[in-house]
């Protein structure tokens, strides 16, 4: 019986294997151009403002 139990592990394991490449191996979701466009316009307007008054050139006064 502790044969079968030494056994069960890499065949269980196996198992988990084959999941998990198949689920990495998956095709991306596909995203239509105008929201991707939209997350990029989204993403483009957040980096402006969290770069937009943050260098020294504006903490100097002038």
């Amino acid at each position: 019986m502790a044969v079968l139990a030494w056994l069960i592990i890499p065949c269980v394991a196996a198992v988990l294997a084959t999941v998990w490449a198949g689920w990495a191996q998956r095709a991306p979701r596909a995203t239509g151009d105008p929201a991707s466009l939209a997350e990029h316009q989204r993403f483009m307007a957040a980096m402006q403002r969290t770069t937009a008054g943050g260098g020294p050139e504006d903490r100097s006064g002038r």
